[in-house]
């Protein structure tokens, strides 16, 4: 009897739970160092996006010096804005950052209102054009860090040496390396090389320089 009544409640107990849908995954990156060091930003949930890596962001901005007082940047294909906002929290006197996606504009808004980054524009359109049109000599950082998948290095690159100051730098994260020889046409030099997983950084400068 007690069997059955056992197995009679086992049989009725706990209807079937329809799944429910998993909620979207919630994306941060981090400022490293500066005035926001340790800020965490959220990031727009956009497939594809690849933000720079802590590690390889940490080695860009040794290479580039800490303290970054007083210089014009410009993050050209800005994404989450990693670039650029990392710019700003070590002191640069002005960053525009550049951004076609309407979604992640919006989100790297949000980012520079929270932050109260009164150094940082920020701007819809394309890359390339904003390189383009910057004054001769008016950067003196130019982040380029383009899809993968987009036909975009070479007419950013050839852009950056008009646009870049005597003795600034060009920094291009791209799915390989590139070399003396493959920059001479536009007038850019390897100074530093770094290889991570499947990103190449690179910090080039004027080939004259």
């Amino acid at each position: 009897m007690n069997a059955k009544a056992t197995s009679s409640r086992s049989a009725t107990a706990a209807p079937k739970r329809t799944p429910r849908p998993r909620a979207a995954q919630s994306h941060e990156i981090r400022i490293i160092g500066g005035l926001w060091k340790r800020t965490k930003l959220k990031v727009a949930d956009k497939p594809g996006l690849r933000p720079t890596p802590d590690r390889v962001r940490e080695t860009v901005f040794n290479w580039l010096g800490q303290d970054m007082t007083g210089l014009r940047c410009l993050d050209a294909f800005a994404g989450t804005g990693a670039l650029g906002f990392e710019a700003a929290s070590r002191g640069a006197h002005e960053v525009r950052i550049v951004e076609q996606d309407g979604a992640l504009i919006e989100q790297l808004k949000k980012t520079q209102a929270q932050l109260e980054a009164a150094a940082v524009q920020v701007q819809r359109g394309d890359g390339v054009v904003a390189i383009r049109q910057a004054a001769p000599g008016s950067v003196d950082v130019v982040f380029i860090d383009p899809p993968f998948d987009a036909p975009l290095f070479e007419p950013a690159l050839q852009a950056c040496a008009r646009a870049l100051a005597p003795k600034g730098w060009v920094y291009l994260e791209a799915p390989m390396a590139y070399t003396d020889d493959m920059l001479r046409g536009v007038g850019l030099c390897v100074h530093r090389h770094l290889k991570a997983g499947a990103v190449h950084a690179h910090l080039l400068m004027h080939s004259a320089a």
